[in-house]
């Protein structure tokens, strides 16, 4: 038997477009002649015309059935042609279902006016909708709702639905068909269709009669019920509830259920960082950048997050887990619709010996559920899965490569789901998971905006647990005066960096009644006094354990845990620790045995918490590392913690201990530190600069030994790349005393000492950045601006940025950037991101000097008008600004040289940039309308093309007709077919070819006129010899890596006996062969470790 209509889904030649009274819909062909649409489509019945891709044009149909006037909710017709428009066909399967489970994979393909184009948008063009059929939403009206999976259209400007046209299309679900679509509705803007269900029509005499009476086949379908569906429900309410609230320190220490706040109302959007790693020969700026942390996964399918202690690691767990369980779209990422969070520690996970199969995830994360057999196995190879991998800096170093094994078996096993790794910044090397396709991405510090936000948050949140109006008051007032403090004392500003400091200083400043100490090791003494001691007694609560005592046993639980690797101890550890201590504490030996002490510091403390039954941790690592350097100290443990101080996880310890230890104490750790940094050559940067840091921590010291440090720390200096800079910001202001410039430096120093200066963030420091404002060289004026974001946005575009040349990109990414944008009247270079409204970010006095323009994730900006105007702009740039649907305003442009094009929302026709003279250079990191250069427009302007992934160009046959190329970037060429046209140009010379694997020889012919190839980020089986063969007129032979510099090895050999040819490698972890080229021929750029 034939394959009836819809057998795997929409069949092409049986989608129509319908045509009546001037209206347009869409159609399904479900015979030869029987068409199905939309009732309201076809109006009063009168010139019915139909098309049909590969069909022979319009064609005149009659109505067959259409429903009463009073059956205005099936809103569906069947209209006949008078000849055949496709062969004969076999059974037309309908379908329903058996339940209110929502039906993922659905799709519909019709017509609509968001895909028009052409003179007055009167050429159509199909889109196919992809998304979620909900039997459960319109069931008063008989109606699903097809949820999209796509980011909506934009809306039209004349106020009507941008789906106009898509009704009468037909949905299905898999090979049955479903629903028709008959509306967009309000209030969901243009992100859901309302279709009428095939149930309703198959109900109806009329419907099926007129089926039989066409001779159309067909048969009727229940889809079953999906046999998880009830359990992966129960699951994700599970989650949604487990993790959706967060404990805000110190709003109620006595009573911890009163700290415990919704997450909706108490998170905080943070921001994460991703390193510059652009693509070689853009225009633009690179590709690092900041986004919000909500937005971690779109564009990525695997992140490996870094965040130092307390900045918010676990809390954008808790969100991502959450958003996905409870699919609140609205609140983050819509890529997070459809998945199932699977929240994975890895100290709980790694208590239980081997690291969980996914049958395991949820018994090794304490959900007390029981799965279907099978089901986590059934999620994960749908690709719906969000695995969320927490605390990589929490298990030791040994761990650390079992659990990497452990991700690659996963990895390998179930591709296509999204995974989230988050660890502390040096627990893991750069690049550590990259060969696992991981992007790496860095939670920022919070920022200015960031610390008045959360201020705001937690006294909104200690509002809600005041007694009375009268404390409301002295709230508000507290609120009030810690604001006031952040912006005008440096010292508290600089210990205000994330979610835990911010919260202890606003629980202290409350508790002292506006006071606040102003070092970090003051900051946690008073913390202890006040969650161990003195706020129970303020509030009449009986004390059985005064301070002192809980202290001494809280620190001898913490050391045993750093000394074990462990952030986790079994219940049953603690009691025989606190057991060995109770013979010399006789007053704590009276509450009772061990195991009710232990009780007492969990319950009471406010410092310890239970995860798992049995299982107790401190409340946060940073508390850990404070009591238990206090032991290590009062241990006389110095040599231990100096044969640890490599370790990341003791880091934070070896600070501490220099700030609890007395000034000899203190200078004979020290001395150690230095001294093994001196004798040890792999770790002699990071101990000196610990070293360094812990300065900050000695307010006693001993002259010589502190010179010893420094001197040390000098030798460091200046640094000469970001992880240099970022690794000397982190020692303290005290290092600013210690950088030299402007003179004497390089281009690359300069940047770096300018940018550790602005990761200072205090007035020395954006004082000491104004040396640098007449520094000509572009990295520098970029670093400078760069710092913009760790000072007063006013104070030091007024101070710094007003006298500097900005000869480099200036960012504006606030609104408090744009308002401070009229003082940099001389920015020829705006890198613009966010919702800025365009009337104030282009205005005709800016634009009017305008030289280069890159506009990014903006909404409000609907059309390039005031962008054409700009006399002297030569680049422009557009990327995710979904109110841009086309080019139009810039066929009059007369200066435009560089266009770069990123994430339009609908498939672009390039046809008026043949009216541009002058533009050169063109990148192209979106749709176009066609898939290979035979349709293109004839761009015979062009010399330079650059063709990201996403451009979804995946043939090059046809490109001879942009004969001017003379520099070619293609990305992922492998997946690029007809790459032997590119010899079909003339003036070609340079060639950039990014993530080349093995078999592009295979695809090239030779091509004599290319005088220089870089290849980014290439396969190590690529055949060199083969390659360079193919290219005769080759001199210049580049290799960059920038995604995974710390892995990769480039082999040289195959290169042995080349002549005339220079080789340039840049940021190759190893090269073999290199011997075999002299000095003069073979340039290296070796991968920095600072």
């Amino acid at each position: 038997m034939a394959a009836g209509p819809g057998a795997d889904g929409p069949q092409r030649n049986r989608i129509a477009a319908v045509f009546s009274g001037g209206r347009q819909g869409s159609g399904y062909l479900l015979s030869p002649r029987l068409v199905l649409t939309a009732a309201h489509v076809i109006g009063d019945g009168l010139d019915i015309r139909i098309a049909v891709p590969g069909g022979p044009g319009d064609v005149r149909c009659r109505v067959v059935w259409q429903p009463h006037e009073i059956e205005r909710e099936i809103d569906v017709a069947l209209i006949e042609a008078p000849v055949d428009l496709v062969p004969p066909t076999g059974l037309v399967q309908l379908g329903e279902v058996d339940s209110l489970s929502p039906i993922r994979d659905c799709q519909a393909i019709g017509f609509p006016y968001v895909q028009r184009g052409g003179p007055e948008g009167k050429s159509l063009d199909s889109e196919q909708v992809t998304g979620t059929l909900k039997p459960g939403s319109g069931m008063l009206k008989r109606q699903y709702v097809l949820d999209s999976d796509h980011a909506p259209p934009s809306a039209r400007q004349d106020g009507g639905s941008a789906w106009a046209g898509m009704s009468g299309a037909a949905v299905f679900c898999g090979a049955l068909l479903m629903a028709v679509v008959c509306g967009d509705p309000r209030g969901w803007p243009h992100s859901r269709l309302i279709t009428v269900p095939v149930a309703e029509l198959v109900r109806h005499r009329g419907f099926m009669g007129a089926l039989d009476a066409a001779g159309c086949a067909y048969t009727f379908i229940t889809r079953p019920v999906d046999p998880d569906a009830a359990f992966t429900s129960r699951y994700a309410a599970y989650i949604a509830k487990r993790h959706s609230t967060l404990t805000i320190f110190g709003i109620d220490l006595s009573d911890r259920s009163r700290a415990v706040w919704p997450l909706d109302a108490a998170y905080l959007s943070l921001e994460v960082t991703e390193p510059d790693r652009g693509a070689p020969g853009s225009p633009l700026p690179g590709g690092g950048g900041s986004v919000r942390a909500e937005q971690t996964f779109a564009g990525r399918e695997r992140v490996l997050l870094r965040g130092l202690a307390g900045s918010g690691k676990t809390t954008l767990v808790q969100w991502l887990a959450v958003s996905a369980a409870g699919q609140d779209q609205d609140a983050g990422d819509h890529h997070l619709r459809d998945r199932v969070p699977f929240v994975l520690p890895l100290r709980t996970l790694i208590r239980h010996g081997e690291l969980p199969l996914p049958a395991d995830f949820l018994r090794s994360a304490n959900v007390p559920l029981t799965a279907p057999d099978g089901w986590t196995e059934r999620i994960l190879q749908a690709g719906r899965g969000l695995l969320l991998v927490d605390g990589l800096d929490e298990i030791g170093e040994r761990e650390r490569d079992r659990v990497r094994d452990w991700l690659r078996d996963l990895l390998i096993a179930f591709p296509g789901n999204l995974w989230l790794v988050t660890s502390r910044p040096s627990a893991v090397s750069d690049a550590w998971l990259a060969g696992e396709a991981f992007a790496e991405l860095a939670l920022s510090p919070m920022g200015r905006d960031d610390v008045g936000a959360f201020i705001t948050r937690w006294h909104d949140a200690a509002r809600a647990t005041d007694a009375d109006a009268e404390e409301t008051a002295r709230t508000d007032g507290y609120q009030r005066s810690l604001l006031d403090a952040v912006r005008t004392q440096q010292d508290l500003a600089r210990l205000a960096t994330n979610p835990l400091m911010c919260g202890l200083i606003c629980a202290l400043h409350r508790d002292r009644r506006g006071y606040l100490p102003h070092s970090r090791k003051q900051l946690y003494d008073a913390a202890m006094s006040m969650l161990l001691g003195r706020r129970d007694l303020e509030r009449d609560i009986d004390v059985r354990l005064t301070e002192e005592p809980q202290i001494q046993l809280l620190q001898k639980l913490a050391y045993w845990m750093i000394r074990n690797g462990q952030v986790e101890m079994d219940q049953t550890d603690a009691e025989e620790l606190i057991a060995a201590a109770l013979p010399a504490m006789p007053a704590v030996a009276a509450m009772g045995d061990a195991s009710q002490v232990f009780q007492h510091l969990l319950l009471r403390s406010g410092l310890l918490r239970e995860p798992a039954e049995g299982t107790v941790d401190f409340i946060h690592r940073t508390f850990q590392d404070y009591l238990g350097a206090k032991a290590a100290v009062e241990e006389r443990d110095f040599a231990f913690l100096v044969r640890n101080a490599h370790d990341d996880q003791w880091e934070d310890v070896l600070r501490m201990a220099v700030a609890h230890a007395r000034p000899d104490e203190r200078a004979r750790l020290l001395n150690q530190l230095v001294a093994r940094g001196d004798r040890t050559k792999s770790h002699r940067s990071r101990l000196h600069l610990l070293a360094m840091a812990c300065l900050e921590q000695a307010v006693e010291l001993d002259a010589v030994v502190r010179t010893a440090v420094e001197e040390r720390a000098a030798a460091l200096i200046p640094p000469r790349s970001d992880e240099g800079a970022d690794a000397l910001a982190a020692v303290g202001p005290v290092v600013l005393e210690l950088l030299p410039g402007p003179a004497g430096l390089s281009v690359q120093e300069a940047a770096a000492v300018v940018r550790t200066a602005g990761k200072l963030g205090t007035d020395a420091a954006m004082a000491f950045i104004s040396r640098f404002t007449q520094d000509e060289r572009s990295q520098v004026q970029f670093s400078i601006v760069e710092a913009w974001d760790h000072f007063p946005v006013d104070a030091y575009a007024e101070q710094v940025l007003k006298y500097s040349l900005l000869n480099s990109w200036v960012t504006i990414d606030s609104a408090a950037k744009l308002r401070a944008l009229p003082s940099l009247a001389h920015a020829r270079l705006l890198w613009c991101v966010g919702a800025l409204p365009p009337e104030e970010l282009l205005p005709p006095s800016r634009t009017v000097h305008l030289q280069r323009l890159n506009i990014k994730d903006n909404p409000l900006l609907d059309n390039l008008g005031r962008v054409s105007a700009a006399p002297e702009l030569e680049l422009l740039g557009i990327a995710n600004c979904p109110g841009i649907t086309d080019l139009e305003d810039l066929r009059d442009n007369t200066s435009l040289e560089y266009l770069d094009l990123w994430n339009f929302t609908r498939p672009l026709d390039l046809r008026v940039l043949e009216s541009l003279e002058s533009l050169r250079s063109l990148g192209l990191a979106t749709h176009v309308e066609w898939a290979d250069f035979r349709d293109a427009p004839a761009l015979e302007q062009l010399t330079r093309l650059w063709l990201i992934r996403n451009a979804d160009v995946r043939s090059l046959r046809g490109i001879e007709k942009w004969r001017s190329l003379g520099w070619v970037s293609i990305d992922c060429p492998d997946e690029v077919s007809c790459l032997s046209a590119l010899a079909g140009l003339p003036d070609l010379r340079k060639l950039v070819l990014r993530d080349v694997r093995h078999h592009i020889t295979e695809a090239l012919v030779t091509m004599p006129a290319v005088a220089t190839l870089q290849l980014v980020d290439p396969s190590p089986v690529v055949d060199l010899a083969s390659l360079v063969r193919l290219l005769p007129g080759l001199v210049d032979l580049r290799f960059l890596y920038a995604t995974a510099p710390a892995t990769t090895t480039l082999d040289l050999t195959a290169l042995r006996g080349v002549e005339g040819i220079r080789l340039t490698v840049e940021n190759a972890a190893r090269v073999i062969g290199a011997e075999l080229f002299p000095q003069d021929r073979l340039h290296i750029t070796p991968h920095r470790r600072d």
